[in-house]
């Protein structure tokens, strides 16, 4: 197979973007970037620092000056933020609203594509997130738009949050994960869109394992039709 594809994973909250990307990237050998959490990055900087989170100009002065890096580390992706680990740190439910706020300011998410892009430029690896396919790479390799329903998507974020300590009720997560659609697809900045080459991957009824292997599948014929 051609060992520099570029796959782009695009889907909404609860879609197993991340899960799925990093078994994809296991099983290709290529590099997993999750460019969600840069945003998740900025946004706990902006909240420790008590930077308001309604001042676009605070925000994309942060987001210049800050150091984010993608480590793998035993088969995971850690954080690194100005040289600290903060892999853990960044996946709580106040992080996770405050990045939805901080990913639609342009001065922020300028920086952080840049970046996206640099690491990504020379292939091989899976990136996943809201925009990739379409703002991101849309010259990507293969494109995937991973997609469940709201409410499956809303159950596997019910249990993230459990297994993390977090008490939550079903309902209100329910209520979350579709204004967090709404926001999603509605903002200026990005919308998360299906990008019109992209294969929809609708893995409702599938496990992550099953989901990985069907987009290693894809890529194998994308590499093929290429004749790598």
């Amino acid at each position: 197979m051609k060992n520099n594809l570029i796959i782009a994973i695009d889907g909404p909250v609860g879609s197993g973007k991340s899960t799925v990307a990093r078994r994809v990237a296991e099983l290709l050998g290529y590099t997993h970037l999750d460019s969600g959490a840069m945003y998740r990055a900025v946004a706990w900087k902006a909240l420790g620092e008590r930077v308001t989170l309604d001042s676009p100009e605070q925000l994309a002065a942060l987001a210049s000056r800050v150091r984010i890096d993608l480590v793998s580390s035993d088969g995971k992706q850690r954080v690194i933020l100005d040289g600290e680990d903060i892999t853990d740190r960044i996946r709580t439910t106040e992080v996770s609203h405050a990045a939805s706020v901080v990913a639609v300011i342009p001065g922020v998410r300028h920086p952080l594509v840049s970046e996206q892009q640099r690491a990504g430029a020379n292939g091989g690896v899976v990136m996943e997130g809201r925009d990739i396919g379409s703002v991101v790479f849309p010259h990507a390799d293969l494109k995937i738009f991973l997609d469940a329903s709201t409410e499956v998507r809303a159950q596997r974020r019910w249990q993230e949050l459990r297994d993390k300590g977090e008490v939550s009720d079903p309902s209100i997560v329910l209520a979350d994960v579709r204004a967090r659609d709404r926001r999603d697809r509605e903002r200026k900045m990005s919308p998360l869109v299906r990008a019109a080459d992209a294969v929809v991957v609708d893995n409702t009824a599938m496990d992550a394992e099953e989901t990985a292997r069907v987009i290693v599948l894809l890529a194998s014929e994308k590499a093929k039709a290429a004749g790598c």
